[in-house]
């Protein structure tokens, strides 16, 4: 990317999380003077820290790296093709489909190996690095210093500058208690959760338990084991599977918690589960918290007065359920480069503000949205059941669900279950109660016969 302008602008972005090194890079590029802030040094953020979360991109996410001019990592993650969905509830095994992605492929890259880098190049290009813990004190001369700063900390660290929106936050707590571990001893053929879907291995899955939580698996790249597997849970409050998750205290605890999880609740993929390894060269290859989904304001100040930005996480907290969180930072810094790179004025309250808002009308409200269908909201409730069973019933509509994970903007216009069924009909090409006559409860989902030996043999 290049700039026209012949006077030369001083940018600091705070935080060296993958948004954070994103966005100064892009910058950089950009004809920025641009400076990073951390608290770790680079190899402690590589190998001293868990990873945040999965960080699944989908086909926006991909186009906004590649609109800078970034890796995208396809030519070297294991690729999704699509998502095997499977929800039981009341003892009852209820709704099983195969969704597959359209025109696109997903993929889960270690936050810290593209962070690096990402990092690595910035240095390479002459960007500045600094270790130093940014107060709200240390921000202010920061922010007096430069043209435009950006704060990409996460959830806790400067978060606290940008008030909460309580017109957009729906949640006053998290939703879910989370749990997730890295592993490897799977490969990704037919022959891998093949009782799921024909592409087998290709597919990541996820399974619903209406009264416990979720759990998802998916191809990992990982930063020192390179392909493997991602175990990302989500136990409803008060659930045994919230109890379960809160005694993990190392990567070999949270795998033996997952194994003994789908050993009680989710037998169907057990073969999978008891073929994979810890990733022993990695003590940080695992997590569990809790996010409380919310909106704040994209502008804050520092004591001085000067404004600095919000970016990713710090921006906007999502629960990971629906993989929002890093396709929404990813593109949001596209989007500030983009911006930054044309704008021939200052950085002020009005042109941050400006830029947050028309992200959150691009694409944030929408992710928020999806993510709640997913976490099975109260008010979205029968809009799920209508969609869950029409994507039981046609691969069409299968495939237009699973794709809100890209594109979640397709949920916009759902607000009632007219609307939903008006969308179903949309996809089809059929009436909805048609599509919906066809649905099926699943009975009794077809369970694994993935044998290791018979693999490799």
């Amino acid at each position: 990317m290049t700039t026209q302008h012949t006077s030369t602008r001083k940018a600091a972005v705070i935080g060296a999380g993958q948004a954070g090194v994103t966005a100064a890079l892009g910058l950089l590029d950009a004809g920025f003077v641009v400076t990073v802030y951390s608290e770790r040094d680079q190899r402690a953020l590589r190998d001293s820290v868990p990873a945040t979360g999965t960080a699944l991109i989908f086909g926006e996410a991909q186009a906004a790296e590649e609109a800078l001019g970034l890796p995208t990592y396809l030519d070297r993650a294991p690729l999704h093709s699509g998502l095997t969905i499977r929800v039981a509830g009341g003892g009852e095994e209820l709704i099983d489909f195969d969704g597959a992605f359209d025109g696109f492929h997903g993929l889960a890259v270690d936050t810290r190996l593209k962070a690096d880098e990402r990092l690595t190049t910035f240095l390479e290009r002459g960007g500045r690095f600094v270790v130093d813990t940014v107060t709200p004190e240390r921000l202010d001369p920061i922010a007096a210093d430069n043209d435009l700063t950006l704060v990409a900390t996460g959830r806790a660290g400067l978060s606290g500058l940008f008030d909460i929106d309580e017109t957009r936050t729906v949640y006053d707590a998290p939703q879910r208690s989370l749990l997730t571990v890295t592993v490897t001893g799977l490969g990704y053929d037919e022959s891998v959760f093949a009782h799921r879907s024909p592409a087998g291995g290709g597919r990541s899955g996820f399974s619903i338990v209406a009264e416990q939580g979720e759990g998802w698996w998916g191809p990992y790249l990982h930063k020192d084991a390179g392909p493997s597997w991602a175990f990302l849970g989500w136990a409803r409050p008060g659930s045994d599977w919230e109890k379960r998750f809160a005694a993990a205290d190392s990567a070999e605890s949270a795998h033996r918690i997952v194994t003994d999880l789908y050993r009680d609740y989710l037998d169907w993929d057990l073969p999978e589960v008891l073929a994979t390894e810890v990733i022993a060269e990695d003590p940080h290859s695992w997590l569990k918290g809790a996010v409380r989904p919310l909106f704040r304001r994209g502008v804050g100040h520092t004591a001085g007065g000067h404004p600095v930005a919000a970016l990713g996480d710090t921006a906007v907290a999502y629960d990971p359920i629906a993989g929002q969180g890093a396709q929404s930072g990813l593109i949001q810094a596209q989007r500030l480069v983009t911006a930054a790179a044309a704008h021939d004025g200052p950085f002020d309250t009005g042109w941050i503000t400006a830029q947050y808002e028309a992200f959150l009308e691009f694409r944030a409200e929408d992710a928020a949205k999806v993510t709640r269908l997913f976490l099975s909201d109260p008010e979205f409730a029968e809009i799920g059941n209508q969609f869950f069973a029409a994507a039981a019933a046609d691969p069409r509509f299968a495939a237009a669900l699973v794709s809100t994970l890209h594109r979640p903007q397709a949920a916009r216009s759902v607000n009632s279950v007219a609307d939903a069924q008006e969308l179903i009909a949309a996809v089809t090409g059929e009436d909805a109660a048609t599509v919906l006559g066809r649905f099926r409860p699943a009975g009794r989902f077809s369970r694994s016969q993935y044998s290791p030996a018979a693999t490799t043999a």
